[in-house]
């Protein structure tokens, strides 16, 4: 008795106290960030943060509460891409169909969300390393026969002259629509990867990481389960995918490298695996690292740099930046605690 009168007395939070104090600073932050920012730091620092930020959010679907670890993440994007030049409109005489964006749009990421269901029936019955081997060897294969494919994918040169379309009197090749653009679906997927987090069914998707055997004795469809995983995180890179071809207005096999695969992998674990904040955290240090080190330390040791702060990262902290914070934090706490603070 006494504990329903409690429950019946505690406050139900509005939608801003469920929102978060930290959520509403980063979205302010986000809003305003073109009002200071450069074209060149809205789309080369920003947009790309984003979209890479987006790749590494669909990794840390399947790796953070599947327990599935991808590196075909960057192939179901270029599998969107292709759509995109393919349907719709290319400079290069090959293909190009001419559909408009509104239709070639969700045509394209039908075909990402399908294709990485496929990917995750075949790999979704092995584990660990041999998960990472498989969507190593899909992705692999899948760059080679693009590289090779002059009918569909025009070989090695692949397709140019992609340009984002413009509707309601907007240009999204612009740097500040196609920023916004990029900051509008980038939320959105936040949003629908942390609700979905906490839903029945994504619950259901980390007890089956935990303990799949022991689901699949209470009656749950562990397969069925991490299928559909892989189909929502086709969902976001195929999303991803269109944002990036309009991004470098061509795509090439080169975009689906294995090198372009590791990228992902590498901004995935330097922001952490734990929060769908993570992804972006670390897209925007290795984004950042990729413009900048190059001056910093000359073209052919940028990549010797960017392999260090990686070390350094998970040597500090296993858990990415999030799990630097996650020990910051509490000392924080005490600090504040004190008297005269």
């Amino acid at each position: 008795m006494s504990l329903a009168i409690t429950t019946n007395l505690t406050p139900q939070q509005n939608w801003l106290e469920r929102l978060g104090a930290g959520h509403i600073i980063l979205a302010v932050a986000l809003v305003l960030y073109p009002l200071v920012a450069s074209d060149f730091f809205l789309t080369q620092i920003g947009g790309y943060s984003l979209i890479f930020g987006m790749l590494g959010l669909s990794l840390m679907l399947l790796a953070g509460y599947g327990g599935m670890v991808s590196l075909a993440q960057i192939t179901v994007a270029g599998i969107s891409a292709y759509a995109i030049a393919i349907l719709g409109n290319n400079n290069s005489n090959i293909l190009g169909f001419g559909w408009p964006w509104w239709l070639a749009v969700p045509f394209a990421v039908l075909a990402a969300a399908l294709a990485s269901a496929l990917i995750g029936w075949i790999s979704v019955r092995t584990e660990g390393i041999y998960t990472i081997m498989i969507t190593l060897a899909i992705a692999t294969a899948t760059y080679y026969f693009a590289q090779q494919n002059y009918a569909i994918f025009n070989g090695h040169s692949g397709y140019a002259g992609i340009r984002a379309p413009a509707f309601w009197g907007i240009g999204w090749r612009d740097a500040r629509p196609f920023y916004y653009l990029c900051l509008g679906l980038a939320v959105l997927s936040y949003a629908a990867v942390l609700y979905g987090s906490r839903s029945t069914f994504g619950m259901t998707l980390q007890a089956i990481r935990d303990n799949p055997r022991r689901m699949r004795a209470l009656g749950y469809h562990v397969t069925a389960h991490k299928v559909f995983a892989w189909l929502l995180a086709g969902v976001i890179a195929g999303l991803a995918g269109v944002l990036l071809v309009w991004f470098n207005g061509r795509v090439s096999p080169g975009t689906i490298g294995v090198d372009a695969a590791i990228d992902v992998l590498i901004i995935a674990v330097i922001g952490g695996l734990r929060h769908p904040i993570g992804p972006f955290l670390g897209a925007v240090v290795v984004v950042l690292m990729q413009t900048f080190a190059i001056d910093i330390v000359g073209a052919e040791r940028f990549n010797t740099l960017i392999g260090m702060v990686f070390l350094v990262i998970v040597f500090v902290s296993p858990d990415g930046i999030l799990g630097l914070w996650g020990r910051i934090k509490p000392h924080l706490a005490q600090e504040s605690l004190r008297p005269g603070q």
